[in-house]
């Protein structure tokens, strides 16, 4: 079902925040009436689970999904599920965040500040899962730590629940250092660092300023806070390294941070890479997008805001030694690989993240749904489908802020086409979305706005 015009849609942003608010809450009235129209005569069910489902005369599958996470990562894999199979999902996490709010196709089940406690986080899924007996439930972590904390305690919860996640011995791969370690191994560049704690002096660097930093910790920098925290840090000098260094300390962070060598180059030049690693062993499922803008907002950066995929532009010998990389490790379930071509068209691999990433529903905009992985190789036991990609391009950013702002014209040129041809999708508004969500997307959206480097009261944020 072709996804009715709605929110997305809207008019371009003039500048007037105001004005931008009722012209999506407008657009998102008039989006829901279409939608209950096409639903109407497509037989789209939603209702709750557990049941079997139906949906144009097609049998879904009876499940349930139970995501570990509260953020918009957690949207889209929720999203996935109900697109695919006409299920809602359940959410567990420390803390849902407002991209969650008022959804119709995720309910956050528990809210809990300890469930990242060993004890906590069994004794709470195990409770969940006795609740609803006699239907086979799907567990995906969406959040690095909690990918930990499933892979310590997988016999504990291997009854209750279907899950996939990679064995203790390969999450090294999660950690930056080794990571680069195994990258070298494989013959995968990855940038110069330098590993810097916070009461050690600032050593001679190998590579020239400015610099990128990025805590080495990410789940106890997850828990710090502090103004102007960011996921990632474009650093100009040395003053301003240990004043970065210095505010992290304070807001709670003490652990190690990566300091490495800037690659130059638009955000164009950035890559991002989801894979799901079979049970036999298999690595059948890779998709490769290009961001066209990383966000602009100042919690945002580090994040990216649009993603244009283009099945003519996968990097096969880059997929082949990732998939090779994970197959070595004995890898299991989703991964995310962060990377960027240099001036020589070289990739170079940032990271890996143990989970799909918070951009990951850029694959069900080309064709290849995040929730049929785990469902083929959990549910049925395999094997799982190599994806058959499509063009499109995601966005999470307002499509005028990536009209604003996106470096590439040819590629921004390309995205604005398949999105006239309806294959673009917005990320954080589904179809099936009630009232209350479409109103709470557009001022979201008038939010962003706000926000942009330049806009009216807003300060251009300084790495």
């Amino acid at each position: 079902m072709t996804p009715p015009r709605g929110v997305e849609d809207a008019a371009p942003y003039s500048g007037n925040p105001e004005a931008l608010l009722l012209s999506l809450t407008s657009a998102a009235a008039r989006g829901l009436a279409t939608l209950r129209h096409a639903h109407s005569h497509n037989h789209y069910i939603i209702s709750p689970l557990p049941h079997t489902l139906t949906a144009g005369g097609i049998c879904m599958p009876r499940m349930l999904p139970v995501l570990l996470g509260g953020d918009a990562n957690v949207y889209g894999m929720a999203r996935s599920f109900y697109e695919c199979y006409g299920v809602r999902s359940l959410a567990i996490c420390r803390r849902a965040l407002p991209a969650l709010a008022h959804s119709r196709l995720v309910r956050v089940a528990v809210q809990d500040p300890a469930f990242g406690q060993d004890h906590v986080f069994t004794a709470t899924l195990l409770g969940l899962a006795a609740q609803y007996p006699g239907v086979p439930k799907i567990l995906i972590s969406c959040a690095d730590d909690y990918t930990a904390l499933l892979a310590r305690h997988a016999d504990a919860l291997r009854g209750a629940y279907r899950f996939a996640c990679p064995p203790p011995a390969a999450l090294h791969l999660a950690d930056k250092r080794q990571f680069a370690a195994a990258c070298r191994a494989a013959g995968l560049r990855t940038p110069q660092t330098v590993t810097l704690c916070p009461a050690d002096a600032l050593p001679p660097l190998p590579f020239g300023w400015p610099v990128i930093a990025k805590p080495a910790d990410q789940a106890a920098y997850a828990r710090c806070d502090f103004p102007g925290r960011r996921k990632v840090y474009l650093v100009q000098d040395a003053a301003r390294l240990r004043e970065l260094l210095a505010a992290a300390a304070r807001g709670g962070y003490f652990g190690s941070w990566l300091v490495q060598e800037y690659i130059p180059g638009p955000d164009t030049r950035l890559g991002v890479v989801n894979a799901y690693c079979a049970a036999d062993g298999s690595v059948p499922w890779l998709v490769q997008g290009q961001p066209l803008l990383q966000e602009r907002t100042p919690e945002g950066i580090g994040n990216y805001a649009a993603v244009l995929v283009e099945p003519s532009r996968q990097d096969a010998a880059l997929l082949d030694a990732l998939r090779g990389l994970l197959q070595a490790a004995g890898w299991h379930g989703f991964a995310n690989f962060d990377l960027k071509y240099d001036r020589r068209g070289e990739p170079v691999l940032f990271e890996l993240n143990p989970r799909q990433g918070r951009a990951s529903y850029f694959c069900d905009a080309a064709n290849a749904p995040l929730a049929v992985p785990p469902v083929q190789d959990l549910l049925y036991g395999g094997p799982v489908t190599p994806p058959t990609l499509r063009p499109a391009v995601w966005y999470t950013a307002p499509w005028y802020a990536v009209r604003r702002a996106c470096p590439n014209r040819l590629a921004l040129r390309r995205a604005d086409t398949l999105r006239r041809r309806g294959r673009g999708r917005a990320h954080l508004l589904a179809a099936g979305e009630g009232l209350r969500r479409s109103v709470w997307f557009a001022a979201r959206q008038v939010g962003y706005c706000r926000k942009l480097p330049g806009s009216s009261g807003t300060p251009t944020p300084t790495p």
